[in-house]
């Protein structure tokens, strides 16, 4: 009896744990297709893009989670990039959003959901904080995907770090849904 109800109980937790997953990755979504058609998204796609870049001018930095690149921006001029990142992975998907905003920095920062192997907390130096969560630029491997944080190599890290204030907007993007969506907005004005 006590092997099938162990049987029954793992079972439920694989259930409960797929349920989890799928439930994020379709909050994730949901979010993304709302932040589409929010406020902020329509304010950016009216101004112009930022030569080279998938952002509008107002944004001080520039993420592509399609290229996996990021840039940083001073009056819609590039001052540094495209620079490679990694993003988050399955599960763990870095936000889309066009008015996110810089609301912390902390060069030596320690993680409170990532441990190193001895399960000390995982370093995330020059980190710059940007969405809930604990969402934020920081050094990191560029080849490996993150928790949702936004990995740049050390010296990238640290120009974002030092360029970057708190109150900088940040804009983290879909290139090809960005193209689309202003697209379709000149489409669609054309027609009024």
């Amino acid at each position: 009896m006590g092997k099938a109800r162990a049987a029954v109980v793992t079972a439920a937790a694989s259930v409960m744990v797929a349920t989890t997953v799928l439930a994020g990755q379709a909050f994730a979504e949901a979010d993304a297709a709302s932040d589409a058609a929010s406020p902020a998204a329509q304010a950016a796609r009216s101004q112009a893009l930022a030569a080279g870049t998938p952002c509008s001018v107002g944004a001080r930095s520039c993420v592509d989670l399609e290229s996996q690149r990021a840039w940083l921006l001073d009056q819609g001029k590039v001052v540094r990039g495209p620079v490679k990142i990694s993003s988050g992975g399955n599960g763990t998907e870095t936000p889309v959003g066009h008015s996110l905003r810089v609301y912390r920095k902390e060069a030596d920062h320690k993680s409170t959901e990532s441990r190193l192997p001895n399960g000390e907390p995982a370093p995330m130096p020059w980190s710059v904080f940007f969405e809930d969560g604990g969402i934020a630029f920081h050094a990191g491997s560029p080849q490996r995907s993150s928790a949702g944080c936004i990995h740049l190599d050390a010296a990238d890290a640290r120009a974002w770090f030092d360029f970057l204030q708190v109150g900088d907007q940040v804009q983290v993007v879909k290139a090809s849904e960005e193209r689309a969506a202003r697209e379709a907005a000149a489409t669609g004005s054309d027609e009024e």
